[in-house]
């Protein structure tokens, strides 16, 4: 047992960020399940997980608890609600991790789980046909995060081929597509705040792409949140400030190699488009998989 611990502690520590989004998403899942099974052998009740940790439609049940809007998006009850939304979030963020790196993916995951969260709490105070629900209903699950992801990539390169069991080859807007479609059509089928928290975050994966494509990277956002909520658990060390003499020749030149790594990424994806990804040569993956990790 203490082998296979350890295995998972390296795997955690040494993979990528999709591995650790994967691994956080099981661990919370097996320790709620457990405290629940635990508390039921000893004739307690288990507590409801969800009324601390789903995130509420009600506003004055979200002010008093605000930390939902992020745990949410990592907590399942359900195994086949856990194993589809694994499933998804493997394929959909390799690719993803390929074509924009894993910092991206990271931010593409909370703040479109965060969309998800947003769009779920307005349509719940908005619309009158949730008047009745709106006391008690919560969402849980990565579904919004993770159909970010998907829709993103699929926005990104459009007619990336890939293969799917009983069907064959089959262009990414198309699976975007029929996901989309069918949380458009599911809301009177149940779980309606589930399927809208899905399309909020499907509409932030496609316009983050869209505006990607401008030069406005959303996740510059998320990076600086993050970065100041670091900095207020660290205290400055003045003793480590450095002056660097900026070489203006050096800067000039690193720009200009940019440029042109920016040329032969921009090719790369447009083969991809054109041809799917298994058309790369191994030269053309592996400059593609370097680039992806400077951003």
């Amino acid at each position: 047992m203490g082998s296979i611990l350890d295995e998972i502690k390296k795997s955690f520590k040494d993979g990528s960020l999709l591995t650790k989004i994967i691994y956080v998403n099981i661990a919370v899942f097996v320790i709620v399940n457990l405290l629940s099974s635990v508390l039921f052998l000893f004739g307690a009740e288990a507590p409801d997980i969800t009324k601390w940790f789903a995130v509420p439609a009600s506003l004055s049940s979200l002010l008093v608890k605000p930390w939902t809007l992020f745990t949410y998006m990592f907590l399942h009850q359900d195994f086949f609600h856990l194993l589809f939304n694994i499933l998804y979030l493997y394929f959909g963020g390799r690719i993803f991790q390929d074509l924009l790196g894993e910092k991206r993916l990271i931010s593409t995951y909370i703040l479109g789980g965060l969309s998800g969260a947003v769009l779920f709490i307005l349509s719940y105070n908005i619309f009158p046909v949730f008047n009745v629900a709106l006391p008690d209903a919560r969402a849980l699950g990565a579904s919004a995060a993770v159909l970010a992801i998907i829709v993103a990539i699929a926005t990104k390169v459009p007619n990336y081929v890939v293969n799917l069991v009983f069907l064959g080859a089959v262009k990414l807007k198309y699976i975007a597509i029929v996901l989309v479609v069918l949380d458009l059509i599911s809301f009177q089928k149940g779980n309606a705040g589930g399927h809208i928290a899905h399309l909020g975050g499907a509409l932030f994966g496609f316009f983050y792409i869209k505006q990607l494509e401008k030069g406005k990277d959303w996740s510059l956002w998320y990076f600086a949140w993050t970065n100041a909520i670091k900095s207020l658990f660290k205290k400055a060390d003045k003793s480590k400030v450095k002056v660097v003499y900026k070489n203006q020749g050096s800067k000039r030149k690193s720009t200009k190699q940019n440029d042109n790594e920016q040329e032969i990424v921009d090719k790369i994806l447009d083969k991809i488009s054109k041809s799917g990804y298994d058309s790369l040569s191994k030269e053309e993956k592996d400059f593609l998989f370097r680039a992806s990790q400077k951003n």
